[in-house]
């Protein structure tokens, strides 16, 4: 039998989650920067195989520590498969997407994501309904996101737009996968189980998907290297992925994919810090658009005036 599907669900997100999402947050986004050194030695969708390989094997340790059941009945075999299969295409498409067109297009298309999670919660979960101050929230932190990567928003080439559709097709199935695992019998699993779904099915679809592409695979390991692989692996693949799912379980998913749209802020952040990146004035304007529209998602006074 799988565990209670309604773990308690709070509608709103307190102090505990909202300092858990700033640290997913921020992990995501120095991810992308572990990212970018670590492709200068390993190729981008084979580093993303070896990231699920390892967390995966993370995760299983970690549960047999638990004494977690991992090969119990409990009807969520081909679900876990359809969320892994979701997981490693959107990550497909990202690493291919990113052969035809900029990393900061890709951030805008890619942060849409949170608009699919919006409709299919409207669709398929009951009890997530945004009114409309939470979908001008979500409106104003994309707007944000767009404010701060303007730039990159000049006339497409066509190969830019074969990118952009597949970045927002990435969008979609990341999406798609938080509704499928909040929707489904997923819900009310084990949340290390949930995980080892995706990892598992990633780990043998992404480096086959790497041989299909033809990357040239590692072509050369340093320790900064070695320690970029490290953090995307234990750190953001094993631990922050293991919160994310834990905060899917006991919260609203429309209210905490709000909070995501601080990642590429995150991510411009580390790469002038840690890469000496130009960091665009626009920054402190997009900023305050994403914290407002965050503020207006999960402001619990205005969700309880709008059901009167």
């Amino acid at each position: 039998m799988t565990e209670p599907q309604s773990a308690k669900i709070s509608r709103v997100l307190d102090f505990r989650a909202i300092v858990l999402l700033t640290i997913l947050c921020a992990s995501w986004g120095v991810q992308q920067v572990t990212i970018k050194i670590a492709n200068q030695g390993v190729s981008p969708i084979l580093q993303s195989g070896l990231r699920s390989t390892g967390a995966a094997i993370l995760v299983w340790i970690w549960m047999a520590i638990r004494r977690e059941p991992l090969f119990k009945k409990d009807g969520t075999l081909w679900w876990g498969m359809g969320a892994g299969i979701l997981f490693a295409g959107e990550f497909i498409l990202i690493y291919l997407g990113l052969v035809f067109t900029n990393a900061s297009r890709a951030v805008i298309f890619l942060y849409m994501s949170p608009f699919v999670v919006a409709l299919g919660s409207q669709l398929f979960i009951p009890g997530e309904h945004l009114k409309k101050f939470q979908v001008i929230g979500l409106c104003c932190a994309f707007t944000g996101i767009v404010i701060a990567f303007k730039e990159s928003l000049n006339f497409p080439t066509y190969n830019m737009l074969i990118g952009d559709c597949m970045l927002a097709s990435a969008a979609l199935l990341w999406g798609a996968a938080t509704v499928l695992i909040k929707a489904s019998p997923l819900a009310g699993i084990a949340h290390g189980k949930t995980l080892l779904y995706q990892l598992g099915v990633s780990a043998l679809v992404l480096p086959a998907a790497s041989l299909a592409v033809g990357e040239p695979g590692v072509v050369l390991i340093t320790p900064l290297i070695a320690f970029c692989l490290a953090y995307q692996t234990v750190w953001v693949a094993f631990i922050t992925y293991l919160v994310w799912f834990w905060l899917i379980r006991h919260y609203l998913v429309s209210r905490i994919a709000s909070f995501t749209f601080l990642t590429p802020i995150f991510g411009v952040l580390a790469g002038g810090l840690l890469l000496n990146e130009t960091v665009s004035n626009s920054l402190l304007l997009a900023l305050l658009l994403v914290g407002t529209g965050i503020y207006l998602v999960n402001r619990p006074d205005i969700n309880n005036n709008l059901k009167r």
